[in-house]
């Protein structure tokens, strides 16, 4: 994980991930002990709670995994679920998509991202991120998402998805009717059989 291993508390002073000592916020002496580490519920903190050297006193550190997001411009700004729900939100207007079933993909973008490992990502990666979960949810708001997202210019951008769609095993059902396989709402892209 990206906040490094456990330390043991040994005779070392604990070292920060960006190289600084953890001071004592008591009395201010550089050098702290790991007493006990433990995962947050969630699993993306970690809670150390440590002891001076100097003045005897604890404290709780808690380590959280940071995420930026890189924009086009250079910008850096924290990974955000909120935005990615907002986005998708947006692609799904008018859909059968509930809010539980948006904050789950959100959740599931950001599991992926942070199993890369990196703790700065591109904002097109995010992107891509969302598209392979969106599908899966709903592929009218796929379709609609990966139109913005992939700049389609055309009616042939929309079809050359669709064959793609369809080859990958998703059929729509008719436009008026349901075909005899469609379990899924009308007009929704459903898995062939």
């Amino acid at each position: 994980m990206l906040w490094g291993t456990a330390s043991t508390g040994v005779d070392k002073p604990d070292v920060a991930e960006r190289g600084t000592t953890v001071r004592c916020p008591f009395c201010r002496h550089p050098d702290s002990r790991v007493v006990d580490s433990r995962e947050t519920s969630e699993g993306d903190a970690i809670r150390r709670r440590r002891s001076c050297p100097e003045c005897g006193r604890r404290f709780t550190t808690v380590e959280e995994m940071s995420l930026s997001v890189v924009k086009r411009s250079g910008v850096h700004e924290p990974f955000s679920r909120a935005k990615i729900v907002s986005g998708v939100r947006k692609a799904c207007q008018g859909r059968p998509v509930e809010e539980d079933a948006l904050a789950l993909l959100a959740a599931r973008v950001e599991d992926a991202i942070r199993a890369g490992g990196n703790p700065e990502i591109p904002a097109d990666e995010v992107g891509l991120a969302i598209l392979e979960p969106l599908r899966e949810l709903d592929v009218v708001a796929y379709l609609r998402f990966a139109s913005v997202y992939r700049a389609f210019e055309s009616l042939a951008d929309f079809e050359a998805e669709i064959t793609a769609l369809r080859a990958g095993g998703v059929t729509t059902a008719h436009a008026g009717g349901r075909s005899e396989h469609d379990t899924g709402p009308p007009g929704r892209l459903i898995p062939s059989r």
